[in-house]
């Protein structure tokens, strides 16, 4: 008989990515162009096209901890039809000096960049994450992330993304006094959740998957710890009570920012950094996701 947690992986796979719904195929007279143009094959959920630029090139710590790629540096761009155009929005993670050389391409080609940060610190070497966002035809802005890309040490695609795997201990006793559950790739359980509004940049719709949700990342540290980071997607009234929430459970807030331009509403994201026994650490954000809006 078909255990429980791989019935529920058809709903959760996405939230290693980001957010969404169960897979659908990807039907090739869709999106095939697309990637082909920018030289990925991305996955779609719930009508969201997303493709990754995992930077697996790079070493990273914070302390003695060494992030694996899908914590923290795992670059993406999620692409959405809306009537006969195209939205796309996404992150690069970037070394400091490949940010300028990105950012020229992409303007060249017409991208909105909206947000360049940190989302971690004290990290060593540095990243910082440069976002975006467009509205046109969908294989000219593939073609201008690849060229984007190109600027940058990211390695060439993989064949596929990691498998899923069934989650260790560690996995299950987070997402059990979280409160949510998510699928586990390559060492990391991402688990995301969404919130109850419509989310729109420039008019256009933005679904859960194109980065609008509170998304998790977690993987296993020394001695049967955990290091979490993620972000929490605000608005502007929830940002004081929910950050009040992170500090009464010993999280360490890391970034407080925007990623979208001219949204509605105003959204405010809120990025955390999180070491400890796997159920304290979960219990913590549990009691500041209470604070946020979700479904």
């Amino acid at each position: 008989m078909m255990s429980r947690r791989r019935l529920h992986d058809g709903f959760v796979i996405l939230l290693i990515l980001g957010l969404g719904l169960a897979a659908t195929p990807v039907r090739a007279d869709d999106w095939q162009a697309l990637a082909d143009a920018i030289g990925r094959v991305g996955e779609l959920r719930d009508g969201v096209y997303r493709v990754g630029f995992p930077r697996t090139d790079l070493r990273v710590s914070v302390g003695a901890i060494t992030i694996r790629t899908g914590l923290a540096l795992g670059g993406w761009a999620a692409f959405v039809r809306d009537g006969d155009r195209t939205v796309v929005d996404g992150d690069f993670v970037l070394l400091p000096g490949e940010i300028n050389r990105v950012i020229s391409v992409l303007q060249q080609h017409g991208l909105e960049i909206t947000a360049l940060h940190n989302h971690l610190v004290g990290e060593s070497p540095q990243v910082m994450y440069l976002h975006f966002f467009a509205i046109g035809d969908g294989v000219s802005l593939a073609r201008a992330l690849r060229a984007a890309v190109a600027e940058t040490a990211t390695p060439p695609a993989a064949s596929a993304p990691p498998a899923p795997s069934e989650p260790p201990a560690w996995a299950r006793a987070f997402e059990q006094s979280l409160g949510h559950t998510g699928a586990v790739r390559a060492g990391v359980l991402s688990i995301g959740v969404a919130r109850p509004e419509e989310i729109r940049a420039h008019g256009a719709v933005l679904p859960p998957a194109m980065g609008m949700g509170h998304a998790i990342n977690v993987q296993e540290s020394e001695g049967g710890r955990v290091a979490a980071t993620g972000d929490f997607v605000l608005t502007e009234d929830e940002v004081s009570t929910v950050l009040r929430e992170l500090r009464a459970g010993d999280v360490g807030v890391t970034a407080i920012h925007n990623h979208l331009l001219h949204g509605t509403p105003s959204l405010v994201f809120m990025h955390f950094w999180a070491t400890g026994e796997p159920a304290r650490v979960g219990g913590a954000l549990r009691q500041a996701l209470a604070r946020a809006g979700t479904r």
